[in-house]
């Protein structure tokens, strides 16, 4: 989209100079922090995946793994390619959105829409780190437009685009099962449009569906549904009962209404309840475009508001269910409060590339983008003195993932030493050819206090290795302070385990 179009795809925002300056500087940091922001583990952990293409994986569909292999095929191995792909893919997602908002909306609405998605953080979080999210929220968008053509123009070939690019959103994320779901439950409230489900394109469209899916059901099947269990059954026998918890719910609140803006976010929740409170659920009396928003809206959050009573509900669960409803809220959405949404925006987007550029505030989590390069060229310095040694940790995926993207050789996983390993459990097992050697174990500790040895080591290296040394911790720094410690241990005559 050019700047022209751009400024005329703004609405009634285009000659409000403090608009449209906001915005664009939103927009120029969005594309700086692609050049200067490091590494995200997640970012390292989905390029892990690209590099081993699979018909799916343990954790997430295929989706994302051939997204960065596209990219990174074509333009190289590098970070900057890593979140240029993030950052192309989700610009697409936008137009995209425009050119939906542009089927239910008039243009003055049209503007009001786009202004609240380009000012969201969601749209950052999207155009910066790698994620199954990333694909998703692009053929969720692509789905609406083929359904709304399919369904409202009668254009039957439709059908059959809607029915492949739905699955190809559930081939990025299990979330886009809520396409077909949401497609579903619109025919069966709408008197008009019923008609669908009794019409062959409607079946054809979800043989497509299935079709398009098979890779990700075919991998289940070969692994006895281990990613199937792990996003159902195991997220529900993580709940330990039906306890209600509000720290939760209010958790979530915070984090969705940051990644809307707050204003955007309870300006949502407030024109929700008011077309309750005015129409109740009179289908009815609501015209069938609007009802056709609100099926892949509601239903999704509704869900996720219900689950985080009983169980923490990530971020970028919800994501895709706001396409719909920003076009939705941009109807009722007065002029004034758009404004205070983009201006809050730039304020959080400011701080935000204060953050990320003099990195001020040490982020007590391995979820951050400082010091992993220097991290690795530790651990080659430290790899030179003990020749043969492999290298893992155990702090999830999160470290392991970053070291093998820098380190010039294979990097292991918790599975070294027992513990699960998401996907790297379900890669060839090589452990019996390291029996005998010594290991680097690195161990984070991102809320450290003090900068000393740990004086001990995590019992459980003693079934595995026949003793462990403690050398210097590696210490990040940042302006002459420590900002990030990993303690680490030579284990020697490594002894996998035996089944």
């Amino acid at each position: 989209m050019s700047l022209q179009k751009l400024l005329s795809a703004l609405g009634n925002f285009r000659n409000d100079r403090l608009v449209v300056w906001s915005l664009a500087i939103i927009i120029l940091l969005r594309i700086l922090f692609t050049g200067v922001m490091g590494l995200m583990p997640q970012d390292a952990y989905y390029f892990f995946y690209s590099q081993h293409l699979a018909l799916s994986y343990f954790d997430h569909p295929p989706g994302i793994a051939y997204m960065l292999r596209l990219f990174t095929s074509i333009f190289g191995e590098h970070v900057f390619v890593i979140k240029f792909a993030d950052l192309f893919v989700t610009a697409i997602s936008t137009i995209a959105f425009y050119k939906l908002t542009r089927l239910f909306v008039n243009n003055e609405k049209q503007g009001n829409a786009l202004v609240l998605l380009l000012s969201t953080f969601m749209v950052t979080i999207l155009s910066l780190v790698s994620t199954p999210d990333v694909p998703l929220m692009l053929c969720w968008t692509l789905s609406l437009i083929a359904l709304y053509k399919a369904i409202f123009l009668d254009k039957k070939s439709y059908w059959l685009l809607a029915g492949l690019l739905m699955g190809l959103a559930f081939d990025s994320k299990y979330t886009g099962v809520f396409l077909p779901l949401g497609l579903t439950l619109f025919l069966l409230i709408s008197v008009t449009y019923r008609k669908h489900l009794f019409s062959v394109w409607y079946w054809l469209s979800a043989l497509i569906f299935i079709i398009t899916i098979s890779p990700v059901i075919i991998w289940n099947v070969q692994n006895k549904f281990a990613s199937f269990r792990f996003q159902t059954t195991g997220r529900v026998g993580e709940i330990g009962g039906l306890h209600i918890n509000f720290e939760n719910f209010f958790g979530v609140v915070g984090h969705q209404s940051a990644i809307l803006i707050p204003i955007l976010f309870f300006g949502l929740a407030f024109f929700v309840f008011k077309s309750v409170k005015k129409n109740g659920f009179r289908i009815a009396v609501i015209p069938s475009t609007t009802v056709f928003l609100l099926c892949f809206f509601l239903p999704l959050i509704t869900l996720f508001i219900t689950i985080s009573f009983f169980y923490w509900v990530k971020l970028n669960w919800m994501m895709p269910a706001y396409i719909t409803g920003i076009i939705w809220v941009s109807s009722f959405f007065p002029v004034k409060w758009i404004r205070y949404q983009v201006l809050v925006s730039l304020v959080i987007h400011l701080a935000l590339a204060f953050e990320i550029i003099f990195y001020p505030f040490q982020v007590k989590s391995d979820d951050t983008w400082y010091g992993w390069e220097d991290l690795a060229k530790e651990v080659k310095n430290i790899q030179t003195k003990h020749p043969g040694a492999f290298v893992f940790a155990s702090d999830g995926y999160k470290t392991s993932a970053v070291l093998d993207f820098y380190l010039d050789e294979k990097v292991y996983h918790p599975n070294v030493i027992g513990e699960e390993a998401l996907q790297m459990d379900f890669m060839p097992n090589d452990l019996p050819a390291l029996a005998g050697k010594q290991a680097i174990f690195l161990d984070s500790s991102p809320s450290f206090k003090d900068e000393n040895k740990a004086g001990s080591y995590p019992p459980k290296l003693n079934a595995y290795f026949s003793s462990v040394e403690e050398l210097d911790p590696i210490l990040i720094k940042c302006r002459g302070k420590s900002v990030r410690k990993f303690f680490v241990y030579i284990c020697k005559n490594y002894q996998p385990a035996t089944k």
